[in-house]
């Protein structure tokens, strides 16, 4: 027997304006979290699920899809909670897979607000938000306050590289924290970033609030990629074993791992179409060429150059690069 539309669209489960998972019972819960209402007063209701042990632990909170066009952090976030189905013995991860409702629905990597005065913004400049502020930071106060900081511990929030560049499995890490760094290096990626964080950014905010964060950064931006989807959920799940929160095994690290604290990006210094010469995770020397520009006959306009030794982290998968636009990031 088929499935009902309704409960296709909007599975039947319990609504809720304010998420406290220590006076939950320990097993697994699906929830709709009233995080805004849209320009009409219909409810903007995220999914969340939460997976509870039995024996007290850490309470970690993960994220995914701030940004509505970096979709493998989507798809890991889930992946994660079907891999977690009845394997919680300790503590409770918490899962948010869909936070930019407006952006997700566009494949777009920003909020989107209806306000006729208003433009669209980054989600992740504006936390914790401001409850009297624009629709933006509404929505992140809300969501901040009444569902991420009351129930974390330590967090992940998931995203990829934007669209147009890819980057390798790649975590954003304040090493002033011991649990940042532990996690991150316990998820086994390609490199590590040392991000002391700017303002606005989630992974800033609860680094702010004593709660220990990491961003990972799960491949290509929009564009399915299943084994670096894996690879992030196999990392995530290792941090989870690792403060016993589920049984098996930590795997140390499997991959060789640049950990940098300087970022250099290539941009484009016009417009047209750019072929990269490097590869993700290739070493460069300083005055190596990188990538060739051409214009719309084809003619050879510009070569980018590298300024200086380092390693590649990102480089764009579309041709066409607007003045300004992403050609090649380093990391040293």
């Amino acid at each position: 027997m088929s499935t009902p539309l309704n409960d296709c669209i909007v599975p039947m489960y319990p609504t809720i304006q304010a998420l406290d998972v220590d006076g939950l019972e320990p097993g697994e819960h699906k929830f709709w979290f009233a995080v805004a209402t849209d320009a009409i007063g219909h409810p903007q209701t995220l999914p969340v699920r939460v997976f509870k042990g039995k024996r007290p632990g850490k309470r970690i909170m993960i994220t995914a899809g701030i940004h509505g066009d970096e979709q493998n952090g989507i798809l890991t976030a889930q992946q994660l909670a079907r891999e977690l189905i009845g394997k919680m013995h300790a503590g409770v991860v918490t899962i948010v897979p869909t936070v930019n409702l407006s952006g997700i629905a566009r494949h777009s990597r920003d909020f989107h607000s209806a306000a006729p005065d208003s433009s669209s913004s980054n989600l992740n400049r504006v936390f914790p938000g401001n409850p009297d502020g624009d629709e933006a930071n509404r929505f992140a106060a809300n969501l901040w306050q009444n569902l991420l900081k009351p129930n974390a511990d330590l967090a992940i929030d998931l995203h990829s590289q934007t669209s147009g560049s890819a980057y390798p499995l790649y975590v954003f890490a304040d090493y002033r924290l011991d649990d940042s760094i532990r996690m991150a290096r316990l998820l086994n990626p390609d490199v590590i970033l040392n991000d002391p964080g700017d303002p606005g950014i989630l992974e800033t905010a609860y680094n702010r609030a004593d709660i220990p964060s990491i961003t990972i950064e799960v491949g290509i931006g929009r564009y399915t990629d299943l084994p670096m989807v894996e690879r992030a959920v196999n990392g995530v799940l290792n941090v989870l074993r690792s403060y016993e929160l589920i049984a098996g095994e930590v795997v140390s690290q499997t991959v060789p791992c640049t950990e940098g604290e300087e970022i250099i990006s290539i941009r484009a210094d016009q417009g047209g179409f750019v072929l990269c010469q490097v590869a993700l995770l290739d070493e460069v020397v300083k005055g190596q060429q990188v990538a060739t520009q051409y214009n719309s006959f084809g003619d050879e306009i510009a070569h980018y150059i590298a300024p200086s030794n380092g390693v590649v982290i990102s480089h764009n998968v579309e041709s066409v690069r607007a003045p300004g636009s992403l050609v090649v990031r380093l990391i040293k």
